[in-house]
């Protein structure tokens, strides 16, 4: 189909493409802390000191070159200050780890009643297979990486430092 800008039935169809497409990225909410740790029934599964949580979110459509784009984006991404104050540092130089939680509730649809829908998130086999090789591609850098446990109910604590909390996508 041709775009046309006066035509309302080409506006939308180029409307809904864009909306797809902005919804089909892996995604990683990413917090620069000084602690973060989290727990699974009372006992400690992963922490860290300085360094990342992350928070991904995985969908059906995500495949393992999101996964290598995102892992590479997190661990190369400078938000660490340097002697000027300035971000010019990533988590390699300042000997930081990170720490990464899957999070499928980042895809809460609450446009519509009063529940969120979490229809886009990827079914559990799916995510879980990606989550773990997000994990594999962090520690590839050689950046110490703790984990929570996939599917469990955690309790996820943390110091956020600065405050610096950054949204990152695949593509």
């Amino acid at each position: 189909m041709r775009y046309n800008p006066w035509d309302k039935q080409s506006f939308n169809a180029v409307g809904r493409a864009l909306r797809q497409r902005e919804t089909e990225r892996m995604r990683a909410l990413v917090q620069r802390v000084s602690q973060a740790a989290v727990q699974v029934d009372g006992a400690t599964v992963g922490a860290i000191q300085k360094g990342l949580l992350v928070l991904l979110r995985i969908q059906g459509s995500d495949t393992t070159r999101d996964v290598e784009y995102l892992a590479a984006k997190v661990v190369t991404l400078r938000i660490f200050e340097d002697a000027q104050g300035k971000m010019n540092h990533d988590v390699q130089d300042v000997k930081g780890a990170v720490l990464v939680v899957s999070q499928f509730t980042l895809y809460a649809d609450c446009r519509k009643g009063r529940r969120p829908s979490f229809a886009r998130a990827a079914r559990p086999p799916l995510a879980q297979q990606l989550y773990e090789a997000f994990l594999a591609a962090v520690a590839r850098y050689g950046v110490p990486v703790a984990q929570g446990i996939f599917g469990a109910h955690m309790a996820v604590s943390l110091v956020n430092d600065g405050p610096v909390t950054l949204w990152l996508e695949s593509e």
